[in-house]
């Protein structure tokens, strides 16, 4: 079964009376690698902040979440990318308590803290929030609101791929070896 959610777009985002505006949950959680913060990331962490009441929870993953990644030896440092997202849900909403956690699973303190009421998600990762929910059931703790965000396209890329970290590492590697996709 699917979840039922709320889809949100950049657009809704951009707008004064968003339908972000009108609805909040107490605490927001959400996770990623958060490599070289782009649009998409910053799409999801600006969903997060403007719903969120009193706190936003960011899973970040590291050690064996990164050992399929593309170029991982390439991905930022821990601490700059946990540095990357504090910053910016701040620059959103200064009042929230930004909490980021390391984390070496899918899950991390999305399955554990009893206090989280929504999850933000992109809509290739609606599956994941699934997934929380039937760990979160199976822990005796309250469902998660789903709250799906639309995926950014990468208009610097060719096609309709949607903008990721690993195309932008693949660009500075190819770039720093004197290749052009031009």
């Amino acid at each position: 079964m699917g979840s039922a959610g709320v889809v949100l777009t950049e657009t809704a985002f951009n707008m004064e009376s968003s339908a972000a505006s009108d609805v909040s949950y107490r605490a927001v959680v959400l996770g990623g690698t958060f490599d070289r913060l782009h649009d998409g990331h910053r799409l999801l962490l600006k969903a997060a902040a403007e719903i969120a009441e009193e706190r936003v929870v960011v899973g970040i993953s590291d050690g064996p979440m990164l050992a399929k990644k593309e170029l991982k030896h390439m991905i930022q440092p821990i601490a700059v990318r946990k540095k990357a997202v504090e910053d910016y849900i701040k620059s959103i909403n200064p009042a929230l308590e930004v909490q980021t956690e390391t984390i070496f699973d899918p899950f991390g303190p999305s399955i554990v803290d009893k206090d989280l009421t929504a999850i933000v998600v992109s809509k290739e990762t609606v599956a994941g929030a699934d997934a929380v929910n039937q760990k979160r059931k199976e822990r005796g703790l309250s469902r998660l609101q789903v709250i799906v965000v639309d995926l950014v396209v990468d208009k610097d890329g060719f096609g309709e791929e949607k903008l990721s970290s690993t195309e932008i590492r693949k660009r500075e590697v190819g770039f720093s070896r004197g290749e052009s996709k031009l």
